[in-house]
């Protein structure tokens, strides 16, 4: 089953008469990137017998400053990770947004060489007032690349300008997708790597403007991998406080890939994640070719 496919059912969505082979989104014409109806956490797992309020209270805090801990040492061990978050003046999830673990919604920077990481930090915060559900949806997602115009990576100690870029506008449309279907861990464990659509991309703030030809099709939508190629560094979390996160790697491809991936299903996806590997890995880059 194709990660669109399996987000239409989640999010009650009519599917086309006629689709594609599995693993590929079909082609149509479509509105631009959106953010999905929420999810409420409460149904992602039970909550534990009640336990008293202070203490509850007191043993969340140390769950939620633990994760960010951890997430933290992590990308500390894969480049220069910058003090400052992206994050919104207001959450999301308070004007009808995606909804993840917890009203924080931020996104981390990390500096590696010419190079720059942009990370979720939240999607495996622990669940508001909910027990036992473990660090959230289980993952964050992650994009890099070298190809962010140097008005908008900024120099070491200045994030400000992230905001405005191609990358960070794709993976903040991703994690919105992601959040809103609850998560899509279980699909990355079945099937290992995930594709993925946004459509609409002609109508988006920056993605028109900072990505060269070669990238959206001619239906007007962006392709991605989620979970391959794996980094040059571990993608697992295994002492967080709760559950184990995996860190996802989120890769652009070019509109013929994405093609390919519509007629050729999960065999093609796996096929151009291997290729991926061979030429430029998990990094999202503006002047590869076509490897399909």
């Amino acid at each position: 089953m194709g990660l669109l496919t399996w987000l239409r059912e989640r999010l009650g969505l009519q599917a086309p008469a006629a689709g594609p082979p599995a693993g590929a989104a079909p082609p149509q014409a479509a509105p631009p990137p959106s953010i999905p109806p929420a999810i409420p956490p409460s149904a992602a797992a039970p909550a534990e017998a009640p336990v008293a309020a202070p203490l509850r209270e007191e043993a969340d805090a140390a769950a939620f400053q633990a994760g960010c801990d951890r997430r933290h040492a992590f990308w500390q061990a894969v480049g220069q990770v910058e003090d400052d978050v992206l994050t919104p003046l207001i959450s999301p999830s308070f004007t009808g947004g995606p909804a993840w673990p917890s009203t924080r919604q931020a996104y981390r920077v990390v500096r590696r060489g010419h190079a720059l990481v942009l990370a979720t930090d939240g999607l495996s915060d622990p669940f508001d007032g909910v027990q036992g559900a473990g660090n959230g949806f289980g993952l964050e997602l992650f994009l890099e690349t070298g190809d962010i115009a140097a008005e908008f990576a900024g120099l070491p100690g200045d994030v400000s300008g992230l905001s405005r870029s191609w990358a960070f506008e794709l993976l903040s449309h991703v994690a919105g997708t992601v959040a809103g279907a609850g998560g899509i861990l279980p699909q990355l464990e079945r099937h290992g790597v995930l594709s993925m659509e946004l459509p609409g991309v002609s109508r988006a703030r920056s993605l028109p403007d900072q990505l060269p030809p070669g990238f959206v099709t001619e239906d007007d939508a962006l392709g991605l991998l989620l979970g391959g190629p794996e980094p040059d560094f571990p993608t697992l979390i295994a002492d967080m406080p709760l559950s184990p996160v995996r860190m996802v790697p989120v890769v652009l491809l070019k509109a013929a890939e994405l093609t390919a991936l519509r007629q050729g299903g999960a065999e093609a996806r796996h096929r151009l994640a291997g290729r991926l590997a061979a030429s430029t890995g998990h990094r999202s880059s503006l002047g590869r070719p076509a490897v399909n």
